[in-house]
């Protein structure tokens, strides 16, 4: 009985999501916005934008804009290196650059295992933070990447 319990409460489909670590901090979001992982490329940057917007790299022909993550989430700004990645995601029809320390894994996991954020944790974190994934001994913040991309200045003519 248990176990057909079990087997019920289980019908949602798993979800996939990839994990990766900013400062020393560790983050997750849908695998299916993944499009590849890169290693660090310099990047040219742009005159006018965004703090977190570290510049933009060439993605086989397409001007792609890298985001520094960790400035993005408050968590300082990244002096990236040749152990950096950077993750490209593709949201609707945007393709972008995140930076990260590195790439940890690709969890598959219950809808069921993500935990809602603490009511007391402030309306910035929750506007980037969906959930936590508690694996083990870890706790991965799991990030509505949509969220988290800065939106473009529309006051720009």
């Amino acid at each position: 009985m248990i176990m057909q319990d079990k087997v019920f409460e289980s019908t949602t489909p798993p979800l996939e999501v990839l994990a990766f670590r900013i400062c020393e901090q560790d983050f997750c979001f849908d695998l299916d916005s993944v499009r590849e992982i890169r290693g660090w490329t310099e990047t040219t940057m742009l005159p006018h934008a965004q703090p977190c917007v570290k510049g933009v790299i060439n993605l086989r022909g397409a001007v792609v804009p890298v985001i520094d993550l960790a400035q993005r989430l408050g968590l300082g700004t990244m002096e990236p290196g040749p152990r950096h990645v950077i993750i490209i995601a593709v949201l609707e029809d945007k393709t972008v650059g995140l930076l990260a320390d590195v790439v940890s894994d690709i969890l598959v996991i219950s809808r069921d295992d993500i935990q809602p954020i603490p009511e007391i944790v402030d309306a910035a974190t929750r506007r980037f933070i969906s959930g936590v994934v508690v694996i083990e001994d870890r706790m991965i913040r799991k990030m509505d990447l949509r969220l988290a991309l800065p939106a473009a200045d529309r006051t720009a003519a």
